[in-house]
């Protein structure tokens, strides 16, 4: 996945009210049930044997090794809260917005005169409800990396840059050279 991608599936995750199940057994549990009782789905997704999904639901196995652990928490993450991730959402799109803060580079191309070289900026921006739910359209439409950046960097022209139209009208911004970009909403 990309950048932006993993950005907002953290931001998603991060609106959960009650904290994940602990122990990998009650783990295992959840996601039997998400599953729909199905040991063997389960089982792909973890990439493990049937059996050993089994083992940890009865209890006789306690403790995964590192790798599957980790897939075990990533799993359950995807799947916690889906109606509160939902309304959290929504909240953001309709009216919330969502705050970007990022390290990346800035190229522009504007009026005659100006330099339009790039250059490493750190931004914070509370961006408004539409540009969140473009990035959230998008993102459940399976956009590419490359879409959710051309989003993001609009939002940031109108709202940064452009000072939502009031200066640098024929301004363009190019986002690129990414460091890390976080999301909250």
């Amino acid at each position: 996945m990309g950048v932006i991608q993993d950005s907002l599936d953290r931001a998603s995750a991060a609106t959960a009210t009650r904290p994940l199940p602990k122990s990998a057994g009650a783990r295992m549990r959840f996601l039997l049930r998400t599953e729909k009782g199905s040991t063997r789905a389960v089982a792909a997704r973890l990439g493990i044997s049937q059996r050993t999904v089994e083992r940890y639901i009865k209890g006789t196995l306690r403790r995964p090794r590192k790798d599957l652990a980790a897939r075990l928490e990533q799993e359950v993450r995807k799947d916690w809260q889906p109606r509160v991730r939902q309304r959290a959402r929504k909240r953001a799109a309709t009216s919330g917005g969502i705050v970007i803060e990022t390290r990346a580079r800035f190229g522009f191309t504007a009026a005659p005169g100006s330099t339009d070289d790039g250059r490493m900026r750190r931004l914070t921006q509370h961006l408004p409800p539409a540009y969140a739910a473009r990035l959230f359209d998008a993102q459940s439409a399976g956009a590419t990396e490359q879409q959710l950046q051309a989003i993001a960097a609009e939002g940031l022209q109108e709202v940064y840059f452009k000072d939502r139209g009031r200066r640098a009208h024929d301004l363009e911004v190019e986002f690129t050279d990414i460091d890390y970009v976080e999301l909250d909403f």
